[in-house]
């Protein structure tokens, strides 16, 4: 046990709270604590005290009763607390006093499973909006996948935005149908001439209910699924889905499918910084690195294509490895591929890094403080720029990356251009990354079967995606076949983030501070 977690522990026990340590054995790499439903706030209040980051909730429902899980961090350290509350009540004090980052966490708990939680600031619908009666929770066992209400569900209008009374004061409603392809999410701003004073979001348009049809599947269908929480981050989702179906299984995937499972997750993050930094600066007129961005990252994803069969590297990781090895001879191409876009990228960097129009616009634009980010518990790009330096590869690694130097680039602005500098020096260190993978590429097979496991066994995924760190739980039930899945994108925490970093900028310059959290709609709106 490290030592925030033996202060926290001490804290709990001087409160008289009774705790069943499960060690890491159950749900590795995390350390597992029973408590009484009735400590969970308690829990909560001195998680925040000792300085934890709040990494996740979520619910698992049985027959009788909801098993409630929450995830807090520190250092590289995972605690998960656990507690059960009777299904004919399900009530839980709220987290969220303590961490506001879990808001929408925890009312999406509430709205799909129907946990209630006491102390919480927000009781509107998230999730939910219209399309299921109060007295209706989509996750219990009661409910059909296509729910009870036929037909189109009724519109949603009514949400009670927040307003600011003031001379002066406007509201902008913008979505959830956007001109462009993106997709749908509402944002209701108020403001005084062209400054900002408040952004609230309305998200959930695009629920899939991924978490609902994920049961009775079995584990290759999973991971199938899981690569399509959020289509641009597809590798790091399915490998977090399989890392913790391997965990429940007691799997040991052979060292060659980690390591192409390293170079998959690196040439996603390439690809997406690419294309995102490019972005960014056509949202401010520099449309001469969005054309050359957009030529890398082409060139890049065609690339991965030939390499793994699909342009985003979709279903190539597979429970038990990868589904494919890579071709004999290959290893030496691809360090000139490695090569040639370093030279490419090295004087396009220099020139967004040091120009001046661009300056203008990107200095000190939607800056997120360092309280504001540990507050919510950003993490990736989001959070590094503002001074959180965590990645999961680093801090809490995960083979292969436990034998390979990990360079984590960290700025304090916070503002729309270290978000820019954070992703450019972080395609810079996935390229010695891959050129350190295809130096130690072990030989040897590139999957094994997943083993039977134990009914009801758990497991938990932490890979760092391109976004930040991904946070997956799954119980495998009978026969192998999922019954739970959670997966937790870093977008939960960076949405919320949007909404501070924007006040006091003027409305203009929102899609650039948009674009640059870039935070995934379908990733949230599970």
């Amino acid at each position: 046990m490290t030592g925030w977690q033996t202060d926290f522990l001490d804290r709990l026990t001087g409160e008289g709270i009774a705790v069943q340590d499960a060690g890491s054995t159950s749900l590795a790499p995390a350390r597992r604590l029973a408590l009484q439903a009735d400590d969970w706030g308690t829990a909560g209040r001195l998680g925040a005290a000792v300085g934890c980051r709040h990494a996740g909730v979520w619910a698992d429902p049985h027959d009788d009763q909801v098993v409630v899980y929450a995830c807090l961090a520190q250092a590289g350290d995972y605690l998960v607390l656990e507690t059960a509350v009777p299904l004919r009540h399900p009530v839980l004090a709220s987290h969220t006093p303590h961490f506001p980052g879990v808001d929408r966490l925890e009312r999406h708990l509430q709205d799909l499973v129907g946990v209630a939680l006491l102390n919480h600031p927000d009781s509107r619908r998230w999730t939910r909006h219209q399309a299921w009666a109060d007295d209706c929770f989509p996750l219990r066992a009661d409910c059909p996948v296509r729910g009870h209400s036929p037909g189109r569900a009724r519109g949603d209008a009514d949400y009670p935005f927040a307003r600011i009374q003031g001379s002066g004061v406007y509201e902008i409603p913008v979505g959830p149908v956007h001109a462009g392809i993106i997709e749908p999410g509402h944002f209701r701003f108020q403001a005084v001439g062209e400054e900002i004073l408040r952004l609230e979001q309305r998200l959930g348009y695009v629920h899939k209910g991924i978490e609902k049809i994920a049961v009775g599947r079995d584990p290759a269908g999973l991971a199938r699924l899981a690569g399509r929480v959020s289509g641009d981050s597809t590798v790091a989702h399915t490998w977090a889905a399989c890392q913790a179906m391997e965990r429940a299984a007691g799997c040991a995937v052979p060292p060659r499918a980690d390591c192409l499972r390293a170079l998959m997750a690196e040439r996603e993050r390439i690809a997406n910084h690419l294309g995102d930094i490019g972005a960014i600066c056509n949202d401010v007129g520099f449309a001469f690195a969005h054309v050359q961005c957009a030529r890398l990252r082409e060139q890049w994803q065609r690339r991965s294509r030939a390499l793994f069969g699909h342009r985003l590297m979709m279903d190539a990781i597979v429970p038990g490895g990868v589904a494919n090895d890579l071709a004999t001879g290959v290893a030496g191409e691809l360090r000139a591929d490695h090569e040639a876009l370093r030279r490419a990228v090295t004087p396009l960097f220099a020139i967004i890094g040091d120009h001046p129009s661009l300056d203008d616009r990107l200095l000190d634009t939607g800056r997120l403080t360092p309280e504001d980010a540990r507050a919510l518990g950003c993490t990736g790009y989001v959070g590094k720029a503002s001074g959180q330096a965590f990645d999961v590869r680093r801090d809490s690694p995960y083979r292969p990356y436990d034998t390979l130097t990990v360079e984590v680039p960290v700025r304090t602005e916070g503002d729309v251009a270290a978000r820019v500098q954070v992703r450019m020096a972080e395609v810079h260190a996935s390229l010695l990354l891959m050129d350190q993978l295809l130096t130690e590429m072990p030989r040897g097979p590139v999957n094994v079967a997943l083993p039977m496991p134990e009914v009801d066994a758990v497991g938990l995924g932490c890979v760092e995606g391109w976004r930040g760190e991904i946070v997956t739980f799954v119980r495998l039930g009978h026969g192998g076949q999922v019954a739970r899945f959670f997966p937790r994108d870093p977008s939960w925490f960076t949405w919320p983030a949007l909404e501070r970093l924007v006040l006091g900028n003027i409305v203009p310059d929102f899609p650039v501070c948009n674009k640059s959290v870039n935070a995934s709609y379908a990733g949230h709106d599970l």
